[in-house]
């Protein structure tokens, strides 16, 4: 017996019993300490052990703090506690059983993460961030986006307010300050009122007559010209006594004539080639021929009648002439660049009208009257033009050498009773030879030279 009075045999039971309790305690606590280091996992969503693994991981992040992870365009395993940005690929490696992620789209990412446009950011840490973090950061840039835009906006209005001015206070300041707002009809009334004037100076009928060249280039202004008679007080200018006033009225006159068959009729009933192919065969200054010359070649281009009047009126002579005085070499190469002109310009309307049959029947036979070949061999323009070949600007050369072959049909015979001809053909040819040469030795396979050394040897070839 015990001191007590209880048998051994009694109190083993007992004793056991409170050590079992003791171990209850001790597994239940322990337990509730570690709840999920020892949670279950469900059998059937669970095969492997990197499943369970994955799942346990998942577990254990802190939703609310995450690590930013920044992928790359290669696959990199993501590490436990790391957040993906919006926009990347995550896949799982079922070999390691970890989850991998890389860039799916750049720019997306770059726009979500970095809010670069415009220089705009996203008020988030770089570090760490929440789901809400992004939903609040992306409110916020939205709005400073639409804030911003609507500044942009409401300083564009005012900007565009302060530089232009509604049309009805533009007009009432003119009308406040007396200015009238003209046509293009009205300024030229105005320059010919002013040209035609007695009163008006020199420099005053000057100026007039160089801002109305401005004017009259546009076709429709040229034919208002005729509708108030200011083609003809042009025309009239012609016969003045001051060789600057016949230079303008010229420079009008031409920029008027060219390509508008309106004006060039109404210039021939006018007088107007009479007063040009006077000017040109008396002594005027070298610059005043040289406008009533331009004036002269807008006036017979396209215009088979005017052509017609020019060779009634002598007007081959007055240029042979002009082309014989001395110091006008600058006019000769005109001279014969417009002959040239009016004889390939008959050569085409007559085959246009045999292929096309689009010339019309009046002008084909306005043409056909031109005899301007013969006259030209009448006049000696066969030996005047082979004679040109002399002057030693490579230009100049190219058009005569043009000419040249467009008076071929005709002036044959004469280009093989010309020695001095023969010979100047064949310096010419020795000296571009050499200059083509060059040029394919620079790399140029098409030169300048070596297209007139061409049209040298066409020549020859015709004339042996």
């Amino acid at each position: 017996m015990t001191p007590k009075g209880l048998p051994i045999c009694r109190m083993a039971p007992l004793g056991m019993l409170l050590g079992l309790l003791i171990a209850s305690c001790f597994t239940f606590c322990f337990s509730h300490q570690n709840t999920k280091e020892f949670a279950l996992t469900n059998p059937d969503k669970s095969t492997t052990k990197e499943t369970e693994r994955m799942e346990t991981t998942e577990e254990e992040l802190d939703p609310e703090i995450l690590e930013v992870f920044h992928p790359s365009h290669e696959w990199q395993a993501l590490r436990p506690g790391q957040a993906v940005p919006a926009g990347s690929h995550v896949r799982l490696n079922l070999q390691t059983g970890a989850r991998e992620v890389k860039l799916k789209d750049e720019d997306k990412f770059r726009n979500t993460l970095k809010g670069s446009k415009k220089g705009k950011r996203l008020d988030i840490d770089t570090n760490t961030y929440t789901s809400q973090d992004l939903k609040s950061a992306l409110a916020k840039f939205k709005e400073g986006a639409k804030m911003e835009s609507s500044k942009e906006d409401k300083a564009r209005q005012a900007e565009v307010k302060r530089l232009f001015r509604p049309i009805e206070k533009l007009k009432k300041e003119f009308e406040e300050l007396n200015v009238v707002i003209e046509t293009d009809m009205q300024i030229m009334v105005r320059l010919i009122n002013k040209f035609n004037s007695s009163s008006s100076s020199l420099e005053e009928k000057i100026a007039a007559l160089f801002d109305l060249e401005y004017y009259v280039h546009q076709m429709d202004n040229a034919q208002d010209l005729l509708s108030f008679g200011g083609l003809q007080v042009v025309i009239n200018g012609l016969n003045s006594t001051e060789p600057l006033v016949k230079e303008y009225a010229a420079f009008v006159l031409g920029a008027a004539f060219s390509s508008n068959p309106k004006v060039q009729v109404e210039a021939i009933e006018g007088g107007a080639l009479q007063k040009l192919l006077v000017i040109l065969a008396t002594e005027q200054p070298l610059a005043a021929k040289k406008k009533v010359l331009f004036a002269l070649c807008s006036l017979l281009r396209h215009f088979p009648y005017a052509q017609q009047q020019f060779l009634k009126l002598g007007g081959l002579q007055v240029l042979r002439s002009l082309v014989q005085e001395k110091g006008t070499e600058v006019l000769a190469v005109r001279v014969v660049t417009l002959l040239y002109d009016l004889v390939t310009e008959k050569m085409f309307a007559e085959e246009e009208a045999e292929l096309t049959r689009e010339t019309s029947p009046e002008k084909l036979q306005q043409y056909r009257q031109v005899q301007l070949l013969p006259s030209l061999r009448e006049q000696g323009w066969c030996e005047i033009t082979a004679h040109l070949l002399a002057l030693p600007e490579h230009d100049a050369r190219e058009k005569v050498l043009q000419t040249l072959g467009a008076f071929l049909v005709t002036c044959r015979d004469h280009y093989h009773q010309d020695p001095e001809l023969s010979r100047r053909l064949a310096s010419l040819q020795a000296e571009y030879q050499v200059l083509a040469a060059q040029e394919l030795r620079d790399g140029e396979d098409e030169g300048y030279f070596r297209e007139l050394l061409g049209s040298i040897d066409s020549l020859l070839t015709e004339l042996r």
